[in-house]
Protein backbone atom coordinates (compact mmCIF):
# COMPACT_ATOMS: atom_id res chain seq x y z
CA UNK A 1 0.00 0.00 0.00
CA UNK A 2 1.66 3.38 -1.24
CA UNK A 3 1.03 6.91 1.06
CA UNK A 4 -1.66 8.12 -1.35
CA UNK A 5 -3.59 4.83 -0.80
CA UNK A 6 -3.73 5.49 3.08
CA UNK A 7 -4.58 9.21 2.65
CA UNK A 8 -7.16 8.00 0.28
CA UNK A 9 -8.53 5.44 1.56
CA UNK A 10 -11.89 5.48 3.68
CA UNK A 11 -10.99 5.89 7.15
CA UNK A 12 -12.37 2.31 8.72
CA UNK A 13 -9.46 1.07 6.22
CA UNK A 14 -7.06 3.27 7.12
CA UNK A 15 -7.84 1.47 10.36
CA UNK A 16 -7.95 -1.34 9.54
CA UNK A 17 -4.32 -1.04 7.66
CA UNK A 18 -2.51 0.73 10.40
CA UNK A 19 -4.68 -0.80 13.39
CA UNK A 20 -1.38 -3.20 14.18
CA UNK A 21 1.56 -0.82 13.58
CA UNK A 22 1.18 -0.46 17.72
CA UNK A 23 0.23 -3.85 19.28
CA UNK A 24 -3.20 -4.59 19.86
CA UNK A 25 -3.60 -0.50 19.85
CA UNK A 26 -6.13 0.55 16.79
CA UNK A 27 -6.96 3.43 19.36
CA UNK A 28 -3.45 5.58 17.56
CA UNK A 29 -4.90 4.75 13.95
CA UNK A 30 -7.95 5.71 14.87
CA UNK A 31 -6.46 9.09 16.68
CA UNK A 32 -4.52 9.84 13.53
CA UNK A 33 -6.95 9.05 10.89
CA UNK A 34 -8.73 12.25 10.77
CA UNK A 35 -5.42 13.98 10.13
CA UNK A 36 -4.49 13.21 6.94
CA UNK A 37 -3.16 13.71 4.25
CA UNK A 38 0.52 12.75 5.37
CA UNK A 39 2.85 13.72 3.48
CA UNK A 40 5.70 11.60 4.23
CA UNK A 41 5.80 8.42 6.30
CA UNK A 42 7.38 10.47 8.72
CA UNK A 43 4.92 12.62 9.13
CA UNK A 44 2.28 9.72 9.38
CA UNK A 45 4.83 8.23 12.24
CA UNK A 46 5.41 11.30 14.16
CA UNK A 47 1.20 11.60 14.39
CA UNK A 48 0.99 8.43 15.96
CA UNK A 49 4.01 8.68 18.19
CA UNK A 50 2.56 12.18 19.24
CA UNK A 51 -0.71 10.34 19.89
CA UNK A 52 1.22 7.86 22.58
CA UNK A 53 3.31 10.64 23.91
CA UNK A 54 0.06 12.60 24.95
CA UNK A 55 -2.20 9.85 25.64
CA UNK A 56 -1.69 9.97 29.58
CA UNK A 57 0.35 7.27 32.02
CA UNK A 58 -2.47 4.58 32.30
CA UNK A 59 -3.15 4.20 27.83
CA UNK A 60 0.90 3.95 28.08
CA UNK A 61 0.83 1.31 29.96
CA UNK A 62 -1.68 -0.34 28.20
CA UNK A 63 -0.06 -0.02 25.16
CA UNK A 64 3.50 -1.21 27.11
CA UNK A 65 0.84 -4.31 28.44
CA UNK A 66 -0.12 -4.89 24.75
CA UNK A 67 3.15 -6.14 24.15
CA UNK A 68 4.31 -10.38 24.26
CA UNK A 69 6.89 -11.42 26.26
CA UNK A 70 10.17 -11.86 24.18
CA UNK A 71 10.86 -15.85 23.36
CA UNK A 72 7.78 -16.13 25.99
CA UNK A 73 5.29 -18.54 25.55
CA UNK A 74 3.21 -17.23 23.37
CA UNK A 75 5.82 -16.99 20.97
CA UNK A 76 6.24 -21.11 21.22
CA UNK A 77 2.74 -21.28 20.82
CA UNK A 78 2.83 -19.76 17.65
CA UNK A 79 0.14 -17.05 19.40
CA UNK A 80 1.87 -13.74 18.50
CA UNK A 81 0.82 -11.13 15.92
CA UNK A 82 1.73 -12.30 12.39
CA UNK A 83 4.37 -8.90 12.95
CA UNK A 84 5.55 -10.05 16.32
CA UNK A 85 6.78 -13.34 14.98
CA UNK A 86 8.60 -11.97 12.33
CA UNK A 87 10.41 -9.55 13.99
CA UNK A 88 11.64 -12.45 17.03
CA UNK A 89 12.38 -14.84 14.36
CA UNK A 90 14.13 -12.14 12.78
CA UNK A 91 16.26 -12.20 15.85
CA UNK A 92 16.68 -15.59 16.11
CA UNK A 93 14.63 -16.02 19.24
CA UNK A 94 12.47 -18.87 17.22
CA UNK A 95 16.15 -20.95 17.81
CA UNK A 96 16.88 -20.53 21.89
CA UNK A 97 18.42 -23.47 23.38
CA UNK A 98 16.46 -24.90 26.33
CA UNK A 99 19.22 -22.75 28.34
CA UNK A 100 18.34 -20.16 26.57
CA UNK A 101 14.30 -20.08 26.71
CA UNK A 102 14.70 -20.84 30.26
CA UNK A 103 16.94 -17.94 30.64
CA UNK A 104 14.34 -15.58 28.32
CA UNK A 105 11.19 -16.90 30.73
CA UNK A 106 13.14 -15.92 33.95
CA UNK A 107 13.98 -12.71 33.35
CA UNK A 108 10.44 -12.18 31.52
CA UNK A 109 8.72 -12.66 34.95
CA UNK A 110 11.39 -10.68 36.88
CA UNK A 111 10.76 -7.80 34.70
CA UNK A 112 7.05 -8.10 34.78
CA UNK A 113 7.26 -8.29 39.03
CA UNK A 114 9.44 -5.22 38.84
CA UNK A 115 7.47 -3.29 36.42
CA UNK A 116 4.24 -4.76 36.03
CA UNK A 117 4.03 -5.06 32.24
CA UNK A 118 6.39 -6.72 29.50
CA UNK A 119 10.04 -5.90 28.78
CA UNK A 120 9.77 -4.60 25.53
CA UNK A 121 12.35 -3.81 22.96
CA UNK A 122 13.01 -3.36 18.83
CA UNK A 123 14.78 -6.52 17.81
CA UNK A 124 15.52 -5.20 14.86
CA UNK A 125 17.30 -2.28 13.45
CA UNK A 126 19.58 -2.14 16.21
CA UNK A 127 22.44 0.11 15.15
CA UNK A 128 22.13 -0.80 11.53
CA UNK A 129 21.83 -4.63 12.16
CA UNK A 130 19.51 -6.77 14.72
CA UNK A 131 19.50 -7.84 18.26
CA UNK A 132 20.48 -11.20 18.97
CA UNK A 133 19.73 -13.06 21.84
CA UNK A 134 22.93 -11.86 23.91
CA UNK A 135 22.39 -8.38 23.18
CA UNK A 136 18.91 -8.78 24.23
CA UNK A 137 19.44 -10.35 27.14
CA UNK A 138 22.09 -8.01 28.17
CA UNK A 139 19.60 -5.69 27.59
CA UNK A 140 17.05 -7.15 30.12
CA UNK A 141 19.67 -7.17 32.62
CA UNK A 142 20.71 -3.51 32.58
CA UNK A 143 17.02 -2.49 32.15
CA UNK A 144 15.67 -3.92 35.26
CA UNK A 145 17.93 -1.89 37.28
CA UNK A 146 15.91 1.40 35.88
CA UNK A 147 13.10 3.27 37.82
CA UNK A 148 9.47 2.11 36.67
CA UNK A 149 9.21 5.77 35.20
CA UNK A 150 12.30 5.19 33.33
CA UNK A 151 11.53 2.26 32.04
CA UNK A 152 8.25 3.50 30.90
CA UNK A 153 9.71 6.09 28.82
CA UNK A 154 12.43 3.34 27.05
CA UNK A 155 9.75 0.89 26.69
CA UNK A 156 7.56 3.88 24.89
CA UNK A 157 10.83 4.51 22.80
CA UNK A 158 11.22 1.06 21.95
CA UNK A 159 7.66 0.91 21.28
CA UNK A 160 7.91 4.22 18.78
CA UNK A 161 10.91 2.37 17.17
CA UNK A 162 8.88 -1.00 16.62
CA UNK A 163 5.91 1.11 15.15
CA UNK A 164 8.46 3.34 12.53
CA UNK A 165 9.74 -0.41 11.59
CA UNK A 166 6.27 -1.62 10.77
CA UNK A 167 5.66 0.95 8.68
CA UNK A 168 8.29 1.44 6.43
CA UNK A 169 7.47 -2.46 6.31
CA UNK A 170 3.58 -1.91 5.22
CA UNK A 171 3.89 1.35 2.99
CA UNK A 172 5.52 1.13 -0.50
Amino acid sequence: MTLDELNETPRVNFVAALGGIFEHSPWVAEAVADKRPFDTIEALHAAMAETVATAGRDKQVALIRAHPDLAGKAARAGALTEESTREQKGAGLDRLSDTEFEEFHRLNDAYKARFGFPFVLAVRGFDGGAHDARSILASFRARLDNSTDAEIDEALRQIARIARLRLDDLIL
